[in-house]
């Protein structure tokens, strides 16, 4: 007796379900997300190194608070992402250790 199987990959096919199209849709929303998230990162600690450099305005506890909220919203998307390791981005953006103490980092 011979099984039938249905073609996969070999013949270039993929069959999609309602299911794995809107898997793909939440990833990519996710991905857009993070994008936002990462942008609001950089203009807030920007804004923070402007002020320090002497060219910024407004109250630096404003502009510290602005940035942490920024960096836990950015963190709390990647873990949303499934990325638990925080340290690339810390990195990557040089977040202060300042702005991490507001997070609760040590």
């Amino acid at each position: 007796m011979s099984n039938l199987r249905l073609p996969q990959s070999a013949l270039g096919l993929t069959f999609q379900t309602g299911a794995s199209i809107l898997d793909y849709e939440i990833q990519e929303e996710r991905g857009y997300a993070l994008g936002v998230a990462g942008r609001k990162v950089e203009v807030a600690l920007q804004a923070l190194r402007d002020f320090d450099a002497g060219g910024g305005e407004g109250e630096r506890a404003e502009l510290l608070k602005a940035a942490a909220k920024a960096v836990w919203h950015y963190f709390i998307q990647r873990e949303a992402c499934g990325v638990r390791n925080q340290r690339p981005a810390i990195e990557h953006y040089g977040i202060p250790r300042e702005v991490l103490a507001r997070l609760g980092a040590s």
